[in-house]
């Protein structure tokens, strides 16, 4: 019997997640990390996770099923690795997504550091991925592989695992269905059975980012909004307000929609241009991690999914010293650096990596 620390968010995934792991013979504890203060609720129809009645809904769960439960205090944690760093891309112009800096530097880090330290043999998340011990072309590595619910599929979320903590880490949802889990879920009479998902930031509890941002620091400086040629063509309110493909909120007046481009850290510039030159043909892909294999040594096709959302499209990955260069078989629309890049082959995840610029 392997003793198994199961993240739990409060949410049906990681609620049932529990049950499956018992039925499987495992000695579960949950947890749930507090990581954010409650002195402040969310406004009406946010849905966040990890509140305090998300808390209340893991512990309902964890006695419902007669294991114990823990609640670790990472705020202070949660604050440096994820807030910090989604505050720190938005200067710098870059879009990012939180909720992967969280799988990576918590829950797969710190979590487990955790769990190692309470003598589990291994850890589990609500996640809908799979992992495997290749027999096949990839050299017995571990593998990270797409659901079977390919509706819920988050592999692109946990691209960043190594290998050390993909043999270590146990998704009891990759071989079943949404609308399973949630029958499940009411069948048991866990409280979480009709939750909706979180969907939202789950540290942006009123209001939009930015106005999150503005409670951080000082507010982002002013700066110009220019044409790809540098021309100035107005004013911009700081970088952080903008997004590659934005067009609404410009302030430009013109006989065809216009489009943000790129942002410009450096000159704090906003390049802005009309739609047929937000199309990229290639992106340079920073912080790479592989999973299916240890290192490219030449030109690899894969699909690429550019954004969590984002169907996949064919591209080439060609390595360079500072990361891998993806070449794409057509042009897209709104590469947006600071996002992940996921590389596939079929249902395996063969790696992925932050979009650091789209010329070179």
């Amino acid at each position: 019997m392997a003793k198994v620390l199961l993240a739990m968010s409060g949410g049906v995934d990681s609620s049932t997640a529990a049950y499956l792991l018992k039925e499987r013979g495992h000695e579960v504890t949950g947890a749930t990390m507090r990581l954010l203060p409650d002195e402040e609720p969310a406004e009406p129809g946010r849905r966040t996770c990890c509140a305090q009645r998300d808390i209340a809904d893991a512990r309902q769960a964890a006695e419902k099923l007669g294991f114990n439960f823990w609640v670790f205090n990472f705020q202070l944690l949660f604050f440096h690795e994820v807030i910090k760093r989604f505050a720190a891309a938005y200067a710098q112009g870059l879009t990012p997504n939180p909720c992967l800096d969280c799988n990576r530097y918590l829950k797969f880090r710190l979590f487990w550091d955790r769990a190692e330290a309470l003598g589990n043999d291994y850890m589990a998340t609500g996640h809908y991925a799979r992992i495997e011990r290749d027999q096949g072309p990839y050299q017995g590595r571990y593998l990270l592989k797409k659901a079977r619910d390919l509706t819920k599929d988050q592999s692109y979320a946990l691209y960043a695992l190594r290998q050390e903590q993909l043999a270590r880490a146990l998704l009891p949802l990759g071989e079943v269905t949404k609308a399973e889990v949630r029958e499940l879920a009411a069948n048991l009479g866990l409280a979480a059975a009709d939750k909706p998902d979180s969907q939202d930031i789950c540290f942006v509890r009123r209001g939009r980012y930015t106005d999150f941002l503005a409670t951080l620091g000082p507010p982002p400086p002013p700066g110009n909004l220019v044409d790809q040629k540098g021309r100035l063509l107005g004013r911009h309110q700081g970088l952080p307000h903008y997004t590659v493909g934005q067009r609404k909120g410009l302030g430009l007046s013109r006989p065809e929609p216009w489009y943000v481009l790129r942002l410009d850290p450096r000159r704090n510039e906003v390049v802005v241009g009309p739609e047929a030159e937000l199309y990229q043909t290639r992106a340079l892909v920073e912080d790479v991690n592989l999973i299916a294999f240890e290192r490219l040594t030449g030109p690899l096709e894969v699909m690429v999914k550019l954004r969590y959302r984002h169907q996949e499209i064919p591209a080439q990955l060609v390595p360079r010293p500072q990361g891998v260069l993806m070449l794409f078989q057509t042009p897209q629309k709104a590469v947006s650096p600071g996002q992940a890049a996921v590389f596939y082959q079929g249902e395996v995840v063969v790696g992925g990596g932050i979009i650091a610029r789209t010329q070179e």
